[in-house]
């Protein structure tokens, strides 16, 4: 036993010098030259980037310009602006059979576990008694402008999706929810 343990003393010490060469450490070939791949600049946590003296200017659109990956919509969250989109905006799209199906298949993953399929107010939600008071769409007063600025900044209880819907799906979900209203009133 004590020739094993000698042994491996003999090898550990051995490699730990043989590793600590300096020779083996540097590098003999750089093939991406003193890019900062292999040299990288440090930064300061939360300091401001020598590229972006006026803050990160770099992550917004360019003055003038619309981005083409996100709507504007800059009606305030407000009771002002929610009278405002009631009052004032329509939905742009097309009343059509694809919009309203789309609407529908959105309507079913994002609202109806509240609202219901039915847009009653009695999704599973409601059923399980995890909220309570989610309103009947036969009861509202509503338009297309203020169930998509529900669905932009949300109401009361009733949080935001506009992360979850781009503009389009937004305003085919407004589309399905009148329908669903107006089947409620019918009946």
């Amino acid at each position: 036993m004590k020739i094993v343990s000698k042994i491996t003393l003999i090898l550990f010490s051995t490699m730990m010098i043989v590793s600590c060469n300096e020779t083996k450490t540097t590098r003999k070939v750089q093939y991406m030259g003193d890019t900062d791949m292999y040299n990288s600049v440090p930064y300061d946590t939360y300091s401001q980037p020598e590229a972006f003296p006026e803050g990160f200017v770099a992550l917004t659109p360019v003055e003038g310009t619309v981005s083409r990956s996100r709507a504007i919509y800059d009606v305030p969250n407000s009771e002002e602006g929610y009278l405002f989109a009631k009052d004032s905006i329509n939905s742009p799209l097309e009343l059509n059979e694809k919009n309203l199906d789309q609407g529908k298949y959105l309507y079913g993953i994002y609202c109806a576990v509240c609202h219901g399929d039915k847009g009653d107010g009695q999704g599973a939600l409601v059923k399980n008694e995890k909220f309570l008071g989610v309103p009947n769409y036969k009861d509202r007063d509503i338009t297309d402008g203020s169930i998509y600025h529900v669905i932009m900044h949300g109401r009361n209880l009733m949080g935001s999706h506009s992360s979850q819907l781009n503009d389009t799906e937004r305003w085919q979900v407004v589309q399905y929810v009148e329908k669903l209203r107006s089947d409620l009133i019918s009946n």
